[in-house]
């Protein structure tokens, strides 16, 4: 029988409601965490990558309870947490613990470190006081630090050691799980491996599952056993670390493979998104919620132009929608401004834009020329409004009409590379559920 994970996640959402006027009246919601599923079982380091407003924190304080799902369960060792009280209650407090980005906020300046790292231990019923300080005296000296300094204050140390402080804050009362949230990111590179190092001997040692929090790939590559990669609430791809990184399936995790700094430059030219605004999480993208970024948006079935001018296209559409054009693709409404050609000095000529948005050439296809050239009429007419309807209509993509499910991950290049996880891409299927493995969970969205 196999063994039951530590932490279970279904369908987990956290929105918090937009509110308006004197009656403070819901106008609408921000739908942080929106149908997230993962399992973290016993002794392994789980880590939830995404860029900053991916919901990815509030994902981690609702299991921890400290935020109200708005649907859902979490699961902690087999209890739903929502159900939990008294003393049960209690003890899911002690046996799941929070370490924070930035320890100055586990810390308080008026308490002496001997006295921060054994507080947990007096809530949680320890009155011996002798014993507390015997306890937190080892503890200290098991993350590197020395037991005399029990009866200094935070201010004598350095980031680092405040780090390696909060960390032994968790480990004192005997943590079954470790909520990590970004516990790296405001350290320099040298502490930064320092601090890793130690959480991964410390797991280790402890037999301790770890739910690692971060933007950055490279702390979860060198921490985690598996990956989930979240955007706008959802999660979009999941699997083995190593697998995942090596041949990410999802375009958003090669996105975020691409931010990270290469010797080779075309590694960040096959993730370069489409926009760079990040849609607001109260009004998400129809479809897939990447897709008005993803340099992989599917083409209309109908469409007869080569894949790169198809990415130019995608590219020019979404810019349009997101307001990300450069100054000289868009006119002046109050000049008079040509629609074609080369003439007026006064405003921009639909020639103009087109160069200025890599679409001078023209296209093949009569339809998706026609489309082009009177966006750009728009545009050089100054109405960005009209352009967007107009490109709109005609290259809307399946990506904005479908949801994607999530499927099982491709293969790969390498054949013996461990294929387990899942992708919610329609690049890999229009349909499909989520895969039974071990961990990946099932329940709405299953991304």
């Amino acid at each position: 029988m196999t063994e039951e994970p530590i932490c279970s996640v279904r369908g987990l959402e956290k929105h918090y409601p937009i509110t308006r006027g004197l009656l403070r009246r819901e106008v609408g919601r921000v739908r942080a965490v929106d149908g997230v599923s993962f399992d973290v079982e016993r002794g392994e380091a789980l880590g939830i990558v995404g860029e900053s407003g991916s919901g990815k924190t509030t994902t981690a304080h609702t299991v921890l309870g400290l935020e109200e799902p708005t649907a859902g369960e979490v699961r902690f060792d087999g209890d739903p947490v929502s159900e939990l009280s008294g003393d049960e209650r209690r003890d899911f407090r002690r046996r799941a613990q929070l370490i924070v980005q930035d320890p100055n906020d586990a810390l308080d300046p008026r308490m002496t470190i001997g006295e921060a790292v054994a507080e947990p231990l007096r809530i949680h019923g320890l009155d011996d006081a002798d014993r507390r300080r015997a306890i937190v005296a080892d503890i200290l000296e098991r993350v590197g630090l020395s037991g005399d300094d029990l009866d200094r204050y935070p201010h004598e140390f350095s980031g680092g050691e405040k780090q390696r402080i909060s960390i032994a804050r968790a480990l004192v009362v005997s943590p079954d799980l470790i909520v990590a949230d970004e516990p790296t990111s405001a350290l320099d590179a040298r502490v930064r491996s320092e601090i890793l190092d130690l959480l991964d001997r410390i797991r280790r040692e402890f037999d301790i599952a770890v739910l690692f929090i971060s933007h950055d790939l490279d702390v979860i590559r060198r921490s985690c056993d598996r990956i989930a990669v979240m955007y706008l609430g959802e999660i979009v791809e999941r699997g083995a670390t190593e697998t995942v990184l090596a041949d990410p399936a999802h375009p958003y995790t090669r996105v975020l493979l691409s931010s990270v700094p290469s010797l080779d430059p075309t590694d960040r030219e096959l993730g370069r998104p489409l926009t760079d605004t990040v849609p607001n999480p109260s009004d998400p993208p129809s479809g897939c919620r990447f897709h008005p970024r993803c340099p992989d948006v599917i083409p209309p079935d109908d469409l007869s132009v080569p894949e790169e001018t198809w990415r130019t296209i995608a590219g020019f559409r979404f810019s349009v929608q997101a307001g990300e054009l450069p100054e000289s693709a868009v006119g002046d409404r109050e000049s008079e401004t040509p629609t074609s050609g080369d003439g007026d000095a006064g405003g921009r000529t639909a020639t103009e834009v087109r160069r200025a948005v890599g679409l001078s050439e023209e296209l093949r296809d009569p339809e998706a020329e026609a489309a082009v050239e009177d966006a750009a009429a728009e545009l050089a007419a100054g109405d960005v409004d009209a352009a967007d309807e107009i490109l709109a209509a005609a290259f809307t993509s399946v990506c904005e009409r479908e949801t994607p499910a999530a499927v099982a991950r491709p293969a790969g290049r390498d054949a013996d590379r461990d294929a387990t996880g899942t992708v919610s891409c329609l690049r890999h299927g229009r349909g499909g559920t989520s895969e039974p493995a071990r961990s990946d969970g099932d329940g709405k969205n299953e991304s």
